[in-house]
């Protein structure tokens, strides 16, 4: 078979489980009629987007969560005192920030997290985006809601976005979750190719087929649209683990999570440095030649990592190296990167 036909046929056959469109936001409760909805749509190749029926998505709810997203007055307490989710999370950068917090893993990226149901590098919380900013509000901002209810602006805008302008930490919670939701990026390169819209280099092509085919197999663990299947891989990081390095076990008590991790979207990667849940890699090229050279055995090794053929690692030549950068850098997304909509409001 022509190889140049892998990479036509490798995305056919993942868009066959792809939604055609997504559905469209649940219009607001009676009595709410002043709130607009928002229909999230996009590219016919993502999935739809499971919006809570009593959380739907409209123009003030997302308005209200952006401002709160950026607002330092958000955290009063606990580590995270004085500092905004932003403080962590810049446009620029995909939402992330080179340097966390001390005492904290790797930046996660704020994007697509819609279509996400396990969150935090261990799956600590699963389900919802309004689980995941329960748990941000009560445990790990301690969101005074005083201070909100006592602030000069804030009351208006919850009454706007929820009806309510007594506010509650949930109320902070759900407005937070909208505001996530509408964070999409979708405008890559990669994207754009996939519309027809422009061509990619030999080079850019030559890694697709590195990345969609069992050579450089990426796709089982960062699979098109997302590039993140959401789920927990053991990648051979290490061969013993210790503390925070023990990943998903620490959730589950089960041994086979050890040393387990969520696998991050690959969206806007080249922008997102450092990488996997310690920061241990500097640049894409570390990262290739983890997998190219650099897996340690252990027991929890994902069977991804060990199938026939690959116990030395990848065996990608200098030449594919570079072909598999080159294509992960046409997944950055300019349009995300810069727009407006999703920089501070203040």
């Amino acid at each position: 078979m022509n190889g140049r036909l892998l990479p036509s046929l490798a995305l056919a056959a993942m868009f066959l489980v792809a939604a055609c469109t997504r559905d469209s936001v649940d219009p607001p409760p009676a009595g709410h009629t002043a709130r607009t909805p928002v229909d999230l749509a996009g590219p016919w190749y993502f999935p739809q987007m499971t919006v809570p029926a009593n959380n739907p998505t409209t123009l003030e709810g997302i308005q209200l969560g952006r401002r709160l997203y950026y607002d330092p007055l958000l955290s009063t307490y606990g580590p995270m005192a004085g500092r905004s989710c932003s403080s962590c999370h810049s446009q620029e950068l995909g939402f992330t920030v080179p340097t966390p917090p001390s005492n904290f893993l790797n930046v996660l990226p704020h994007v697509n997290l819609g279509w996400s149901t396990n969150f935090l590098w261990n799956g600590e919380v699963q389900g919802t985006l309004e689980d995941i900013m329960r748990f941000e509000v009560e445990e790990f901002f301690q969101v005074d809601v005083n201070l909100l209810r006592n602030h000069p602006e804030y009351p208006q805008l919850f009454q706007a976005a929820l009806g309510t302008s007594s506010i509650t930490q949930d109320d902070v919670g759900k407005a937070l979750a909208q505001w996530f939701r509408s964070m999409i990026s979708s405008n890559s390169r990669f994207d754009q190719y996939l519309r027809h819209e422009i061509a990619l280099t030999p080079s850019e092509l030559n890694g697709m087929t590195l990345y969609l085919t069992e050579t450089g197999d990426c796709f089982h663990c960062h699979g098109i649209p997302l590039l993140t299947d959401n789920a927990f891989h053991n990648i051979g990081l290490d061969s013993v683990f210790t503390g925070s390095d023990q990943g998903r076990f620490l959730v589950t008590g089960n041994p086979m999570d050890m040393g387990a991790f969520k696998a991050s979207t690959l969206r806007n990667i080249a922008q997102t440095a450092p990488y996997m849940h310690d920061g241990r890699f500097a640049t894409l090229e570390e990262v290739v030649e983890h997998y190219n050279s650099g897996v340690k055995p252990s027991p929890s090794l994902d069977p991804i990592m060990t199938k026939p053929g690959k116990e030395t690692g990848l065996n990608l030549s200098p030449q594919q190296k570079a072909d598999l950068v080159a294509f992960l850098n046409t997944f950055t997304d300019q349009t995300f990167l810069t727009d407006t909509a999703l920089a501070s409001p203040f």
